[in-house]
């Protein structure tokens, strides 16, 4: 299945890619620990004996991800009568800011600001034909999804201390080399060492998705790395091919 929200450097395009080559045995733990719009998970087989573990450190992420979990109908009621207006898309973001909201009401107003805003960054309006009543019909649907899924709000490193273990598969979507502020400067390069440290380490396998460059093939190269090819849909003209890594630790 999709997933409901776009997100800044979402997997949609990636997914197949990715799951292709996820270990053939399948693990009894299933962790993502940057979890954005959850493309792969959303895309992955469902094992009802399969932990599944949907992580991000964004708190208003997180908590639209529970509130739809948990109350997707009063999330749908909150999203009634929604136009793709500019006035509307201020007044949200404004409200954002302010206390005095209900889980269900911060939810409602994050989803329609990625979902309105210029590449999901939720500060810019978009102008563009957006259809908000796509995610809006999806909720039910994905809070069935979501029913077995822990969610957590933790950082990476304490995410995968926590649940590490022989039997896990971590899949990791870093924000990427050089692009570290669209994300609220939440990581920065000393991050990306920090994590290639931790997952050097781990008892579990990881599956790692990157931009193609020379910084990251250096810092993981005693890994497995594959070199694959996407469309890149923010180039009109010219070269539209964008080159990605995806990083294991098991063949």
């Amino acid at each position: 299945m999709n997933s409901f929200i776009p997100w800044i450097g979402g997997k949609k395009l990636l997914r197949k890619e990715i799951l292709s080559r996820f270990p053939k045995e399948q693990p009894s733990r299933y962790i993502e620990v940057f979890g954005g719009a959850g493309w792969v998970l959303f895309a992955k087989e469902h094992n009802s004996k399969q932990l599944e573990v949907y992580n991000d450190l964004n708190g208003d992420l997180v908590n639209l991800y529970r509130c739809v979990k948990y109350h997707a109908q009063e999330v749908q009621r909150e999203c009634e009568f929604l136009l793709n207006s500019r006035e509307i898309f201020i007044n949200y973001k404004e409200q954002m800011n302010i206390n005095g909201l209900t889980d269900i009401q911060r939810a409602a107003r994050f989803l329609y600001l990625i979902k309105v805003s210029f590449g999901a960054d939720g500060k810019t309006y978009g102008t563009n034909a957006k259809n908000i009543s796509y995610s809006v019909n999806m909720l039910p649907e994905i809070s069935k999804r979501l029913n077995r899924v822990v969610i957590e709000n933790k950082s990476y490193d304490n995410l995968i201390k926590v649940y590490d273990r022989n039997n896990a598969l971590f899949y990791l979507d870093p924000p990427y080399y050089k692009t570290e502020k669209y994300y609220g400067n939440l990581f920065d390069e000393e991050d990306h060492i920090k994590l290639r440290d931790i997952l050097k380490d781990i008892k579990g396998k990881f599956i790692l998705s990157y931009n193609d460059c020379a910084f990251i093939r250096e810092l993981y190269s005693d890994f497995y790395i594959e070199e694959v090819e996407r469309n890149n849909n923010l180039v009109k003209d010219g070269d539209s091919r964008y080159k990605e890594l995806i990083i294991r630790n098991y063949k």
